[in-house]
């Protein structure tokens, strides 16, 4: 699998990584619903497998559950994986409450936690979850410089920053990389975020990249209806109407491009996230080794332009109806 270089780190990610929001299970506020924990260990196993070198997760992911089945799954290979996990969002003891801070104090709690879930002496890619609140921006990312020169991690990135809190936090500590979203539906970075971050050897890692699941092809007004309350994409406006037809019809358009392609339509998703190579790479979620299986083969693909510009055309119209 193809490899790209981490912002200025030493670090190279294969530009498909593994994704484990939804190994958090069902029981938290933002949780996919249930999930059986072997499966997701299988898939993680899938994932090394055919390749990826690299897993995503977070602290907040079933609050520590993602880290845990993610520990137990590399236990004896840890040396052979990248793993990249996130701080920020916190809760207290057995409570389903999800808290924010970037505090010192609770960024070192936070640290020492996840080592001990994962299982591991040290991190290679410690981020801050989301920049909240705003005004311990400064702490938090003072916080996470310290920790890299305590060896606790090797490289601190940063999620869902904006271009201003980039700057702030580039001042402090250069930032190894941020991780969006981004994906044919979410493409807000391309204005100045890519541009700055090119400039200032930042990676970009994609989250999210086939929205949720819904650039899978995969879904119909009626599954999405019929989400149950523990998904939180049952409250998504992209899951709900009247964004969710449009979706739908531009997704209709996008698989007959995938069909021309002879490939998936969640390969033709990951495709065009990684046409652009200021792209480090694109985190891709599974519950079961198959998911896995069919997307790393879309590290392989160039999408000629005509189909690009053909897709362009269509998110064009996407944007022009909602």
């Amino acid at each position: 699998m193809q490899t790209r270089k981490l912002g200025y780190s030493e670090l190279y990610l294969t530009t498909i990584g593994l994704g484990t929001w939804a190994m958090g299970g069902g029981d938290w506020q933002f949780g996919w619903g249930p999930q059986d924990d072997m499966a997701s260990v299988r898939a993680i196993h899938a994932a090394l497998d055919q390749g990826i070198n690299w897993i995503d997760t977070a602290a907040i992911y079933g609050h520590g559950h993602a880290e845990e089945v993610v520990g137990k799954a590399i236990k004896g290979i840890r040396n052979e994986v990248i793993i990249a996990t996130k701080c920020g969002r916190v809760w207290e003891g057995d409570s389903r409450e999800i808290g924010k801070s970037l505090r010192a104090d609770s960024i070192r709690r936070e640290v020492e936690a996840s080592l001990k879930r994962l299982a591991i002496e040290v991190i290679d890619i410690y981020q801050i979850h989301w920049p909240e609140p705003d005004e311990e921006i400064e702490e938090g990312w003072d916080t996470m410089a310290k920790l890299v020169k305590e060896g606790k991690v090797r490289y601190v990135g940063v999620s869902n920053f904006s271009l201003d809190q980039l700057k702030r936090a580039q001042a402090i500590h250069p930032i190894t990389s941020l991780q969006p979203p981004y994906s044919m539906f979410r493409r807000e970075i391309e204005e100045e975020i890519m541009a700055y971050c090119s400039i200032n050897q930042i990676g970009i890692i994609a989250y999210s990249p086939m929205q949720a699941g819904l650039l899978t092809g995969k879904f119909t007004k009626e599954r999405a209806m019929a989400l149950p309350d523990s998904d939180w994409r049952s409250r998504h406006p992209f899951f709900m109407e009247p964004q969710l037809s449009i979706n739908l019809e531009a997704i209709k358009q996008l698989g007959q491009i995938a069909n021309e392609e002879n490939i998936s339509l969640s390969q033709l998703s990951l495709a065009w996230v990684l046409r652009n190579h200021k792209m480090t790479s694109a985190i891709v979620g599974a519950r079961n080794p198959q998911q896995i299986e069919e997307t790393a083969k879309a590290s392989e693909i160039v999408l000629p332009k005509a189909k690009i510009d053909a897709i362009e055309e269509i998110l064009a119209w996407r944007i022009n109806n909602i």
